[in-house]
């Protein structure tokens, strides 16, 4: 794994102990793979729309969103922690960022959201499964 420009390989680290880099970024710059080496913030995507700046607000300590990877055309972003804590997921189609979809995740690992199918899910399995387009019955 490299950083962000290439140069020196760097080890994965755990989601939460993975520096911030709030260095400006476009839509285009966004990796397609999870970034295992730091964390990029909402505020740092230059097209961030409102509603992943807001993420987190209603969640414990109101954490900012932190980009994931890309999912088939999909910008995944996640606000909270991956596991044992209230989060959410949204996910944006890059080219329509109005195309938008959110998953919350609770505590006790249940969850709540729909795909672009139209389809409600209650894993988070199933929600990206739909995001790729394989939204089962």
């Amino acid at each position: 794994m490299t950083d962000h420009a290439g140069d020196e390989p760097r080890a994965a680290l755990r989601y939460d102990a993975r520096p911030e880099d709030a260095t400006p970024i476009g839509t285009a710059e966004l990796p397609d793979t999870p970034t295992r080496d730091r964390n990029i913030p909402a505020r740092a995507w230059r097209d961030a729309p409102d509603e992943l700046r807001r993420l987190g607000e209603d969640l414990p300590d109101r954490p900012e969103a932190t980009y994931k990877r890309r999912i088939g055309p999909w910008l995944l972003w996640r606000a909270g922690p991956a596991s044992g804590g209230d989060a959410r997921y949204w996910a944006a189609d890059a080219q329509d960022l109005a195309r938008q979809h959110t998953f919350r995740l609770f505590p006790d690992g249940a969850g709540d959201g729909r795909g672009p199918s139209g389809r409600h899910h209650t894993r988070f399995r199933t929600w990206k499964e739909d995001l790729l387009g394989r939204a089962g019955p």
